[in-house]
C-alpha cells in the first residue's frame, strides 16, 4: 500500500484537528474588539458562472454604501491548488467581477493576492485555475503572498501561544481587505469560509506548505489570530457551486446559486454556515470569533436580497464533523 506524504498528513491533522473541535472551549485570548452593535449581510441570486456576475455584485455592494474612494484594495480569493472538474478555488468570473466593482467605486489600486497553501508553484495554479486570464484581462497586478516581502508583527490574539507572525508586507500596506472564500466544507476545520481563507495571508515560504506550523498550532486557533491581526473589511463569498464532504480539495460540487456579501467575517461565515444546513455556533472559530472579530447571531444581523433558506439536506460532512449539521438525523450518513 502507498500512502503519500498529504494522505498521511491529512489523516493525522484530521483526527487531531476534529479532536480538539469537538471538545473545544477556548478562553478568551484577544487585544482587540472589532464586534459592532449590528452587522449587515447580503445574499444575492447568481445562476451560474457568466459576464451577469458584473452587474449581480454591482447591486449587491450598492447595499452597503462602502466608501473606497482613493483606497487600496486587496482582494484575497481562495486560491488553494488545481485539480480539473473540482470546484475548488474563487471562480475568476467572480473574481473579474469584483475587480470592476471596486474600481468603479473609486478604489486608488485594485490588487490581487493569495499565497496558495498545498501548490509551490503560483504560477502554475494561476494558469490552470483560469485566473491567469482573468487577472491579464482585468489588468490588474498580482501579488504572491507566498514569496513577498514579511515584516513581522504582534498577534493581537493569542490561541496558538505565538505571540508574534511573519505577515506579506502587502497586508499592511492595503487600505481594504476583501476575503473572498469559496464556500466549502473542510476535513480539518469543518469548514472553510471567509476566516479561515486569511490562512493564504501566510507565507509558504516561512511556514511550509500547507502551512503545517500553523496545523499543528491548532486550525481553529490559527484562524483567530490571524484574523485578530490582519483585518477582514468586507467578503465576497463564491457559494454559486460549493463544495461539501471531503473538502478543501476533494469534495463534491454543491450548487447553491449564490454570492454572499458582508462587512464582517464573522456573519458571513454563520450565514454560509446556515445555507450550508450547519450550525454555526458548534463551529469553534465563529462561535469565538464571535466574542471579539463580529456577530454570529442572526438577530444581530441586517439580511438584505435573498432571505436565508436552509437546505432540505445539509451538507454532507466527513465523519468527524458531521455534528455540525443542524438538523442531522442521527441515523443519517455522515
Amino acid at each position: 500500500m502507498n500512502i503519500d506524504r498529504r494522505s498521511l498528513l491529512a489523516g493525522s491533522l484530521g483526527i487531531a484537528a476534529a479532536a480538539v473541535t469537538a471538545k473545544m472551549t477556548i478562553s478568551r485570548r484577544y487585544q482587540v474588539m472589532r464586534r459592532r452593535p449590528r452587522s449587515r449581510v447580503a445574499i444575492l441570486k447568481a445562476d451560474g458562472y457568466s459576464q451577469a456576475l458584473d452587474q449581480i455584485l454591482r447591486h449587491g455592494l450598492d447595499l452597503f454604501h462602502l466608501d473606497v474612494r482613493g483606497k487600496s484594495v486587496l482582494l484575497k480569493p481562495n486560491l488553494v491548488d488545481y485539480i480539473p472538474g473540482n470546484h475548488i478555488d474563487t471562480h475568476p468570473l467572480v473574481l473579474g467581477a469584483a475587480v470592476e466593482c471596486f474600481r468603479r467605486l473609486g478604489a486608488r489600486e485594485v490588487l490581487v493576492a493569495e499565497g496558495p497553501g498545498h501548490q509551490r508553484d503560483t504560477g502554475l495554479v494561476l494558469f490552470e485555475s483560469g485566473f491567469a486570464g482573468q487577472l491579464r484581462e482585468q489588468r490588474v497586478r498580482f501579488v504572491d503572498l507566498n514569496r513577498d516581502e514579511l515584516v513581522n508583527r504582534p498577534l493581537l490574539a493569542n490561541y496558538t501561544g505565538m505571540d508574534h507572525m511573519w505577515f506579506p508586507r502587502t497586508i499592511f500596506e492595503s487600505d481594504f481587505i476583501v476575503s473572498m472564500p469559496k464556500v466549502k466544507a473542510h476535513h480539518w476545520s469543518g469548514v472553510t469560509l471567509s476566516m479561515k481563507n486569511m490562512f493564504g495571508v501566510v507565507p509558504g515560504a516561512k511556514y511550509g506548505w500547507p502551512k503545517n506550523i500553523l496545523h499543528w498550532r491548532g486550525i481553529q486557533q490559527s484562524i483567530l489570530d490571524i484574523c485578530a491581526t490582519v483585518p477582514v473589511h468586507f467578503v465576497v463569498a463564491d457559494a454559486v457551486v460549493a463544495m461539501e464532504g471531503d473538502g478543501p480539495l476533494n469534495g463534491t460540487p454543491r450548487v447553491l446559486n449564490q454570492i454572499i456579501l458582508a462587512d464582517d467575517p464573522v456573519a458571513a461565515d454563520a450565514t454560509c454556515a446556515r445555507l450550508m444546513g450547519l450550525d454555526p455556533e458548534k463551529i469553534a472559530h465563529i462561535r469565538t470569533g464571535a466574542e471579539f472579530l463580529g456577530n454570529a447571531s442572526a438577530d444581530k444581523i441586517d439580511q438584505f436580497a435573498e432571505p436565508i433558506r436552509s437546505p432540505g439536506t445539509p451538507f454532507l460532512m466527513v465523519r468527524e464533523f458531521a455534528y455540525l449539521r443542524s438538523n442531522r438525523d442521527p441515523l443519517s450518513r455522515p
